[in-house]
């Protein structure tokens, strides 16, 4: 009973203690808060990063070309074979006619004038879920009975693939680069709001108190300024992405497909709270350590 009273006991004083050093308490909040900003704001921007990459992936697509031997109907038959190949994203059958049609459409009239659609042969376009995967993938294709030929430029579905891979790397280092250095300048500056009380930690112990029953205060501090640091960087975050998307379409910067923060707002929450429990919780630790050796 009495170690369960001395628990609550503790989170008060811990509670207390970050109202009682409100300018120290205000500074750490503002540091988090800046450095959650950049990481969140670094993460967001690798993120749609990738998304536009994937995006450019799929509109890489491939033509396999039916053998002309096979009818319309034996043609989109195939279309079965090459959805069940794990690497497709989609197969969009395309007819003879389509064809024709199509090749008009995109290039000058003239160039075909005089063919007739049985000139053309029917063909799959073909989107995949990883480019890195293309030779394989247009191996599995070519390997289909009635596939006549793939065609894909393999060069650059590998150079998409070569970037996506980079930005996921880089993104992940780094974040945890500036999470790092957010816990370093979290636990510093938490640190100073010690130094007033590092008379009153030695005396603790010196009367016998232990380091857990020191230690839980200030954890629970850095606890709560991490969780108000998170929840500020947050909102700050939504808002400052808004912004930005709204500077996006006033520009009419079409190829900058950012996704919406309402897709990644969970996401964001998460990690914004992770974020603020380590730098808070574990800079509190560390700034502490150096005052509990008396």
């Amino acid at each position: 009973m009495k170690r369960h009273t001395n628990f609550f006991y503790l989170i008060g004083q811990g509670i207390k203690s970050t109202f009682k050093h409100g300018f120290m308490s205000f500074a750490a909040v503002c540091i988090t808060v800046a450095c959650l900003v950049i990481i969140n704001s670094f993460v967001l921007l690798c993120f749609n990063l990738n998304h536009m990459v994937e995006d450019l992936q799929r509109k890489t697509q491939m033509v396999a070309v039916v053998d002309e031997s096979f009818s319309e109907q034996e043609a989109r038959h195939l279309g079965s074979q090459i959805n069940l190949i794990e690497n497709v994203h989609k197969a969009d059958f395309r007819s003879n006619k389509e064809s024709l049609a199509a090749y008009i459409r995109d290039y000058e009239e003239a160039l075909f004038d005089g063919l007739s659609a049985d000139s053309m042969r029917h063909q799959f376009i073909i989107s995949l879920e990883d480019n890195s995967l293309v030779i394989q993938t247009k191996a599995e294709i070519e390997n289909i009975s009635g596939i006549a030929e793939v065609y894909a430029d393999i060069e650059v579905s590998n150079a998409l693939a070569t970037i996506r891979d980079v930005i996921y790397v880089a993104s992940l280092a780094v974040a945890a680069v500036l999470l790092l250095v957010s816990l370093i300048i979290i636990s510093n500056t938490i640190k100073l709001t010690m130094m007033d009380r590092k008379e009153e930690i030695a005396i603790m112990k010196m009367v016998g108190a232990t380091n857990g029953f020191i230690r839980l205060p200030f954890v629970v501090e850095g606890f709560l300024l991490g969780l108000f640091s998170a929840a500020l960087s947050f909102f700050i975050e939504w808002g400052l992405y808004e912004l930005v998307l709204q500077a996006i379409s006033k520009q009419n910067l079409a190829f900058l497909d950012f996704v919406p923060f309402g897709s990644v707002l969970v996401a964001m929450a998460i990690s914004c709270g992770v974020a603020g429990f380590i730098v808070g919780v574990f800079g509190s630790l560390m700034s502490i350590r150096r005052f509990l050796r008396v």
